[in-house]
């Protein structure tokens, strides 16, 4: 009993001595082991970026990509590598960015670490938009798609955000999770309702439903790319009074951040990142909610850091995934979305539980 009574006293004086080291550690220094986690992030985006050009059903060398890169010859080789695999592995870039950084979003937004893009609604929106293309107007282009999945990422927004909006107090983070769920659920019942209705659309919504990045081409690269770009320039031009919106509502207005026009201008930016990666990749929920978590266990709640951490983590973790599906039952493919939930779950569990454990 003594030494159980004693051990007490021990381990408080030694998360105490942690913290303070953690308090002493000048911003300098911390500055720099996030640099330098920024560094690893984007080496561990090109490390994926290679294995996705060179691991397939075909695999290529090192050396074979590289030289079907620079010399477009018109051999086997270059045509996989051209025609499929770099659209692939761009679109899952494209995608795993947007995605990771709308996670980041949302959780800043709504101050809530367990938020992911499908909580305000707007990937269901998305999907509602595509399944509307395909029942309703018979497309089949994903091209086309595109803009009906940004049609409804932009409705499902406006609708959270005026019903978050309304009475006193506005656009409060209880109340966008409170109307993103309730847009979700409509959302979603109307898409189930029209693939059960309509047996061809149910088949080609199927695969796509599950999240994959097989069906990527030049000219969805192409229709998705701006609205990922103005996406991330306007979710990083937010980073300052995301900042500000940890403190509160209160907090974040002392200091001086507009605190709805924040929450307008980071909703706007999630429109337009979950339509775009929704469209190309389909509903990819695992992805958003990991990343983030994963960005403030390296470099803390600073937004300034865990945006752009987020970005590069994302598309990482999409391509690693769709890259293990390739391979685990070859000839065939498994989705990537099937791969993050199988293997990513049981990872980002782990690592919530050794952070607890070092914390604790």
């Amino acid at each position: 009993m003594a030494t159980e009574a004693g051990s007490a006293p021990l381990v408080r004086t030694d998360r105490a001595r942690r913290q303070s080291k953690q308090s002493k550690q000048s911003p300098g220094r911390r500055n720099s082991t996030r640099t330098l986690a920024v560094l690893g992030a984007l080496l561990l985006l090109i490390t994926a970026a290679t294995l996705s050009l060179a691991v397939g059903s075909r695999a290529l060398s090192p050396g074979v990509v590289w030289d079907a890169l620079l010399h477009d010859d018109g051999s086997t080789a270059a045509s996989v590598v051209w025609d499929v695999r770099v659209p692939r592995t761009l679109a899952g870039i494209a995608a795993g960015a947007a995605l990771g950084v709308a996670g980041a979003l949302i959780q800043a937004l709504t101050r809530n670490p367990l938020a992911d893009p499908g909580l305000l609604g707007i990937n269901a929106g998305a999907a509602t938009g595509v399944v509307l293309s395909i029942t309703a107007l018979g497309i089949t282009s994903l091209w086309a798609s595109v803009w009906f999945a940004m049609l409804g990422a932009v409705v499902a927004g406006l609708l959270v955000y005026s019903l978050a909006s309304g009475g006193r107090g506005g656009a409060t983070p209880e109340r966008l999770a409170l109307g993103g769920a309730v847009i979700a659920a409509v959302f979603t019942g109307i898409s189930q309702t029209l693939m059960l209705l309509d047996a061809q659309a149910l088949d080609q919504l199927r695969f796509w439903s599950v999240g994959s990045l097989a069906r990527a081409d030049d000219e969805t690269l192409t229709t998705i790319t701006p609205f990922v770009v103005v996406g991330l320039v306007l979710a990083l031009a937010l980073v300052r009074p995301l900042n500000a919106l940890a403190l509160g509502d209160d907090g974040a207005r002392a200091l001086g951040a507009h605190v709805d026009r924040t929450r307008f201008l980071g909703l706007a930016a999630m429109m337009l990142l979950c339509g775009a990666a929704t469209s190309a990749v389909g509903p990819l929920v695992f992805v958003g909610l990991a990343v983030p978590h994963i960005a403030r266990m390296i470099a803390g709640a600073d937004q300034r850091w865990t945006l752009p951490l987020s970005m590069l983590l994302a598309p990482a973790l999409l391509l690693f995934a769709d890259v293990l599906g390739r391979v685990a039952v070859r000839p065939d493919e498994l989705d990537a979305g099937v791969v993050t939930a199988v293997v990513g779950a049981p990872v980002f569990i782990a690592l919530v539980r050794y952070r607890r454990a070092v914390t604790a």
